[in-house]
């Protein structure tokens, strides 16, 4: 195995577990449900919210087979970036892609598990409220920008 697949197999499992983990202390250990939410700051929050859907709660799923179609999505997806992962030489894309496919396992276990994905960190600042969100979201957009920016560097190979 290269230093760069070991990496890789590496981060999604730190991603994968770390998510899990914290969830399940919160849910079973903390019981965040039935304690509430409360405050690590002024301006974060840890509170239990049932994510249905995406990214942002967009397309929320309502019925089991939604539930099950965003299980399958993200399995598939995992598997597709696993693929991807695992031939790509740039340890940085390699680290990014581990990201994402640690997160997605993630989400799509509590998918499975819960039919929802735990969230629990919600930040804001007087008026402004962010979303709610877990370890797994933010792996993912990390992932993501640094998919980004990996595109956006000038290499040799892109210069020739």
């Amino acid at each position: 195995m290269t230093p760069a697949r070991r990496l890789g197999l590496i981060v999604v499992l730190v991603v994968f577990v770390a998510d899990q983990l914290l969830k399940s202390w919160l849910l079973y250990s903390v019981r965040l449900a039935e304690n509430g939410p409360y405050d690590l700051t002024s301006f974060l929050t840890i509170v239990l919210a049932w994510n249905r859907g995406i990214s942002y709660g967009l397309f929320q799923q309502g019925t089991d087979l939604g539930r099950w179609f965003l299980v399958v999505i993200s399995f598939v997806a995992a598997v597709w970036l696993w693929r991807w992962m695992w031939r790509e030489p740039q340890r940085f894309s390699v680290f990014s892609l581990a990201l994402i496919i640690g997160g997605a396992l993630g989400n799509g276990v509590d998918r499975a598990v819960y039919g929802a994905v735990v969230d629990f960190v919600h930040f804001h600042w007087g008026s402004f409220s962010w979303y709610i969100f877990n370890i797994a979201d933010v792996a993912i957009v990390v992932g993501v920008l640094g998919l980004l920016y990996e595109s956006f560097r000038p290499t040799v190979e892109k210069a020739a």
